[in-house]
């Protein structure tokens, strides 16, 4: 289906560059209708056809929205009426495929037993983008079931989307479970998309796709409407090129949902994330990083983009502090992995509840379909039988999570506390990435770099409980200070 308006630029040729273009970008040529948010869905259209479905065949697109153009031509003719609903306004959006959408597209967490009719209802964020002006562009690949189907499946594969690819190496995993969100971010084929997180699902895939990935602390954003795992670690987030599109993404979603169990401080009801993104952001602010960095010269070998990270956020105004970051010393991976197990069990009945229409009702419902139909591959389902297997008890489920809670938040807030820090860094190669989710705080992985093989480098900015607001606009003082961020090559 090709679209074209009146008073717009020529549909653009689908070698055009818009696949690179900034939101912003996109949107002051939409002011002075040099383009149109028809012809912006029908390049990317375009993208996806000849890059991941054909050619590097990347895999990240699970489905695409058949009302895509529609909904453009109708927010085109909004625009000409003069009539613009926000910063989003005729901007494509992907969605990770375990977020409700009550239109043509299936919501199946990437597995098959979940294809059949639609969800009832749009999640919470979708109707917040929606109202926002977004265009929702489609669905995106994930590990199945975000990554708790079983353990030895390899990242970015599901029964439903296949493996998804890295884009800068197409050998190399795209981690996951966002991995569909940040390949295709990575890839040019949308300029934001929207992940979900329960313990590194999406600043892991941002990591190594070279993308702008935001873990939200826990309720920012509602997660009615959202396939769960845990409803005390779960939560959706921004994942986009540049820190800015990160956080319009994140005010779009952001809003007030009477199902959501975390209640928001007043302080942060409204709050506009783009209103401290300065290039001078990290003058003056005290920033904790890994002693190691500090002390070995074998850290700064084993990650030189994060040493070099350091010494610009050095050059940028911002006092480093070298600290210890570790794992709880109480916590053990038994413990972590019978709470997502005990949150599978309490909380997936309660989504396939607000499903009709589909080959499964229950837990072992999607048991016995596994059983049946494995997928090509022939992958088990360890994880998903561990939760149906879990003694329950309400009781000792809120007592496990709330002594994993307060543990890995205590590492953060001790930290910042001792060494009055607004902040700390890590690299992904440190113990202290799993204190984040599991703490329920948030943190932002950004590019670095690039490794001597091709793959992207990033660190992770984290910080106390709502700190969204200044990890965004520390993450933005070192994006503008290192412009590390690269587009892909594509490379066997």
């Amino acid at each position: 289906m090709e679209v074209t308006l009146k008073g717009y630029a020529q549909t653009p040729a689908p070698d055009s560059g818009l696949e690179y273009l900034s939101v912003d970008e996109i949107t002051q040529r939409m002011e002075r209708f040099q383009l149109s948010a028809v012809a912006l869905v029908q390049h990317l259209l375009h993208r996806i056809e000849a890059l991941d479905k054909q050619g590097p065949a990347i895999s990240a697109i699970i489905e695409l929205n058949p009302d895509a153009l529609a909904i453009a031509e109708s927010l085109d003719q909004e625009r000409q009426r003069g009539h613009v609903r926000g910063p989003l306004h005729g901007i494509p959006v992907l969605l990770k495929d375990n977020i409700d959408t009550s239109d043509q597209m299936q919501t199946s967490a990437g597995s098959l037993a979940m294809v059949g009719q639609p969800a009832p209802k749009d999640a919470f964020i979708v109707q917040q983008l929606r109202a926002a002006g977004a265009v929702i562009l489609g669905k995106t690949n994930l590990s199945e079931w975000a990554g708790f189907r079983e353990p030895g499946i390899p990242e970015g594969w599901s029964s439903r989307g296949g493996q998804t690819k890295n884009p800068h190496v197409l050998s190399v995993t795209p981690l996951g479970s966002s991995s569909g969100s940040g390949a295709a971010v990575a890839a040019g084929f949308a300029p934001l998309a929207v992940g979900t997180e329960t313990a590194g699902s999406i600043i892991a895939p941002a990591s190594i796709n070279g993308v702008v990935g935001l873990k939200p602390t826990v309720g920012l954003l509602s997660r009615s409407g959202i396939v769960p795992v845990s409803h005390k670690v779960d939560t959706p987030g921004p994942m986009a090129r540049t820190v800015r599109e990160a956080a319009l993404l994140l005010n779009a979603m952001t809003g007030s949902d009477d199902a959501e169990p975390v209640k928001q401080p007043f302080a942060i009801r409204d709050v506009d994330y783009t209103a401290l993104l300065l290039p001078n952001a990290l003058a003056g602010r005290r920033i904790g990083y890994p002693v190691k960095f500090d002390t070995t010269s074998e850290a700064a070998q084993s990650d030189p983009q994060f040493s070099r990270a350091l010494e610009v956020m050095q050059a940028a105004g911002a006092t480093l502090i070298p600290v210890d970051i570790n794992d709880p010393e109480s916590q053990t991976p038994e413990e972590v992995d019978k709470a997502f197990s005990m949150g599978i069990k309490r909380h997936l009945p309660e989504y396939l509840a607000t499903r009709t229409g589909l080959a499964i009702q229950s837990l072992d419902d999607l048991l016995q379909y596994n059983e049946r139909s494995p997928g090509a591959e022939g992958y088990g389902q360890a994880t998903l039988s561990a939760a149906s297997n879990v003694d329950f008890n309400e009781h000792t489920y809120n007592e496990l999570w709330q002594k994993i809670q307060s543990e890995n938040a205590a590492v953060i807030d001790d930290l910042l506390v001792a060494h009055q820090l607004d902040a700390l860094v890590l690299d992904v190669g440190s113990p202290g990435l799993n204190v984040i989710p599991l703490a329920g705080y948030p943190g932002i992985m950004i590019p670095s770099g690039v490794g001597d093989d091709g793959v992207p480098t990033s660190l992770l900015f984290f910080g106390a409980r709502w700190s969204e607001a200044t990890l965004l606009a520390l993450a933005y003082g070192y994006e503008q200070a290192s412009k590390a961020r690269l587009t892909p090559a594509f490379k066997p």
